[in-house]
């Protein structure tokens, strides 16, 4: 069995010393975001990369390094892991060391393939990589990117899929995007769905209750939970909440800050909803399971998304879902959730009253979300993954 220790080489630098190589080819993968303090960035695209180190195993042809910055691991990684001791958090660092670094690091580690899960790889590699796109947002939605982040993302994406010898993403819908306004050729893009952990489930009442006593949350409200962003469509949102009438329900705009968020809170205040909006903040992975099972209702009506994982989160804990019928949300939902068209109100209004007032229309909901959650598994995906890189590797 092939295995790597490690020591420290120099004090940038914690890297092997002693390799023992078997017949396997080394798979190297960039996980450079997994690593340094829990925050609204372990959202989305931290989750895909912690799920993808967690479930992917070594075997008779294949084996994995994870290259990652300093700072404390998520639990439940076994593959090992190679940490640089640059301040990799730092976006502008981060750059610098994929552009510059890594590629000798690939050369020396004699690595047959590299995966970059983060839409962007290095224009120069030894050796075949892969990247993953979750979405192409900055290139449909300009307008809801930072200019700079938009720019890195529509400058270092493109050349790394003309470079890139596979491309993964996460849904058939930005597998068309890809296509469309990248030019990859189809059969170099390959759709695998992403998983639901198993940690989403429903709980017992008596535990959802004391938590809802414990977060002081009302006993009926709208949830969303996700960042804090214009791409979210929370605008949207909070103008159809203000049309129900019920002054007992609450709507919890649960995540943290991404950014452009300040016309979000300035429509809290021009509709006088203060009292009944709440802004809780970033939510810890150790209670997101339960706000799912607190809501009577998940509403989450973005305006692009890859995938929207929460759609399906929510499901797993039985939770009813209205969603938008637009991007990739319908693959998301099924046939489990209410769609509607994201933007218009009316449409919205009606469909979260249908919802909160239908309790055989919950349950119906609550019934079909489960058994459309359950298709989704992290097992799956390190499956198709592993069967990807050996396309390339074993061709």
């Amino acid at each position: 069995m092939s295995y790597i220790a490690y020591a420290p080489l120099s004090d940038l630098e914690i890297t092997p010393i002693i390799i023992v190589m078997g017949t396997q080819d080394l798979v190297v993968l960039n996980a450079q975001l997994v690593s340094g303090a829990a925050s609204y960035r372990s959202a989305g695209i931290h989750a895909y990369i912690i799920n993808l180190l967690r479930q992917l195993q070594p075997d008779s042809d294949l084996r994995y390094l994870a290259l990652t910055g300093p700072g404390a691991l998520p639990e439940g990684i076994s593959m090992p892991v190679q940490q640089t001791k640059l301040p990799t958090h730092r976006p502008e660092i981060r750059i610098l060391w994929e552009q510059s670094k890594l590629p000798w690091e690939l050369l020396r580690l004699k690595a047959s393939l590299l995966h970059a899960p983060a839409f962007v790889g290095p224009l120069w590699a030894p050796c075949p990589q892969i990247i993953t796109i979750l979405d192409l947002g900055f290139l449909r939605h300009p307008e809801f990117f930072r200019r700079g982040n938009r720019s890195y993302l529509q400058l270092l994406t493109r050349l790394s899929a003309k470079r890139a010898a596979a491309i993964i993403t996460i849904s058939k819908f930005s597998a068309q995007e890809i296509a469309a306004l990248l030019g990859a050729a189809p059969e170099r893009i390959h759709v695998i769905y992403p998983g639901v952990e198993a940690r989403f489930r429903p709980l017992p009442p008596a535990e959802v209750t004391r938590f809802r006593q414990e977060q002081n949350l009302p006993e009926r409200f709208i949830l969303y939970l996700g960042t804090l962003e214009p791409r979210k469509n929370l605008l949207t949102l909070v103008q159809s909440f203000a049309r129900l009438q019920d002054p007992a329900l609450h709507l919890v705009l649960a995540g943290g800050k991404g950014w452009l968020y300040e016309p979000l809170f300035a429509e809290v205040e021009r509709l006088q909803l203060n009292d009944r909006v709440h802004f809780p903040g970033y939510i810890p992975a150790e209670t997101q399971t339960l706000w799912y099972n607190a809501a009577t209702v998940l509403a989450y009506l973005s305006s692009y998304e890859g995938f929207g994982l929460p759609v399906v989160e929510a499901l797993a804990c039985g939770t009813p879902v209205i969603a938008a019928n637009s991007s990739s949300l319908p693959e998301a939902a099924g046939d489990a959730a209410l769609l509607v068209p994201p933007h218009d109100v009316d449409v919205i209004v009606a469909s979260l009253e249908r919802v909160l007032s239908d309790a055989t229309l919950r349950e119906t909901l609550r019934e079909r979300g489960l058994r459309h959650a359950a298709r989704f598994n992290w097992q799956n995906v390190a499956q198709q993954t592993a069967t990807v890189y050996r396309t390339l590797v074993k061709p």
